[in-house]
């Protein structure tokens, strides 16, 4: 399809752009740099400008604005020298993203989570970008040991979070998000977590009285939880950004990632949900939808099967919350109240 052979025994460190999670045991044991796109292109200089950047360049407006920023990302900053893009179980857009990095000379290796989570299907995927890549399974199986041990710290400052309200819900949101890459480069990333905790750990217990779940993608607001928490209420739990840090501590990485919910269908998530919902205690939940996702139409789906009070906001492009928005968010919480 493309020269993706070239990735194969290169003698230099490329760098391996994800459209979302995938395993990247695979590519940190092919001895390359894993860089998440949606984190390097939400936290960049100018998020919005990518996204127009991306309309300029011919994409339509009624597009996710992840998408948008994605192409722009890869096209405009050359952040990465190849991109493994999640064909099945994430945004159903990815294809024609990748066909459009494909006319501006980008190399993609493609990725597919078995809708039916079957297992044989899955380590067929797995093997495949094993291949692709250039990494030997017992280098991978090397690296998951030891992202494990980092995994495990980031469940202890979950448990900081829900358990002993030490920590915030952008704290839990930020740690567990960058579990993707690990900000691509995992010692650094266990370092700064190790400082994290030692002063959390002495952090007095937060005093907020409402405990509030919040479901679905990560949100393209940069200030969803500093605002819930001015107005009394905390988020204690983050339901695909904690999957992002594989909570289970499988020991069988092919079990590992069919464990993973995200990719896997509705169901398979409201069962992991239902159960942090009483885990956890929660109050209510806040589920985020982006604009022009075929997510959306799962919301309805979340209202049936979940008994608990539910907020659904819609986000399009970045920034701060929009002034409607915030008046649900807070009316929302003081209803709860």
């Amino acid at each position: 399809m493309m020269d993706l052979q070239l990735l194969q025994g290169v003698d230099y460190l490329a760098r391996i752009g994800m459209t979302t999670t995938v395993p990247v045991e695979i590519i940190l044991a092919a001895g390359h740099v894993a860089v998440d796109l949606n984190n390097v292109f939400i936290t960049g200089a100018e998020p919005v400008r990518r996204v127009e950047a991306a309309e300029d360049a011919g994409f339509p407006r009624n597009i996710c604005g992840w998408i948008k920023g994605l192409y722009s990302t890869v096209i405009d900053s050359n952040c990465v020298d190849a991109v493994v893009a999640v064909t099945q179980g994430d945004c159903s857009n990815t294809h024609a993203l990748m066909e459009t990095w494909q006319l501006a000379g980008v190399r993609v290796i493609p990725f597919a989570y078995p809708f039916d989570r079957d297992v044989d299907m899955l380590r067929l995927q797995m093997q495949k970008m094993a291949t692709a890549l250039g990494a030997n399974w017992d280098q991978v199986l090397e690296v998951k040991w030891e992202l494990d041990r980092i995994r495990r710290k980031v469940a202890k400052l979950d448990r900081l979070t829900w358990q002993q309200n030490q920590v915030t819900g952008t704290d839990n949101h930020l740690f567990q998000v960058s579990c993707s890459d690990f900000n691509s480069d995992s010692q650094k990333f266990e370092k700064d977590l190790d400082e994290f905790l030692a002063i959390a750990e002495q952090t007095p217990p937060r005093s907020e009285p409402l405990r509030l779940g919040y479901i679905g993608v990560p949100p393209i607001f940069t200030d969803l939880y500093s605002h819930v928490e001015s107005m009394g209420a905390r988020v204690v739990f983050n339901e695909v950004q904690r999957q992002f840090a594989m909570p289970y501590d499988e020991p069988d990485i092919i079990e590992q990632y069919r464990r993973y919910t995200y990719p896997h269908g509705i169901f398979c998530r409201l069962e992991d949900i239902q159960a942090e919902i009483k885990l956890r205690q929660l109050d209510g939940l806040i589920h985020y939808v982006q604009s022009f996702c075929y997510r959306q139409i799962e919301d309805m789906i979340v209202r049936k099967k979940l008994d608990l009070p539910i907020l659904t906001i819609e986000g399009d492009k970045p920034g701060c919350l929009d002034a409607r928005t915030r008046l649900r968010i807070d009316g929302f919480i003081e209803m709860l109240k």
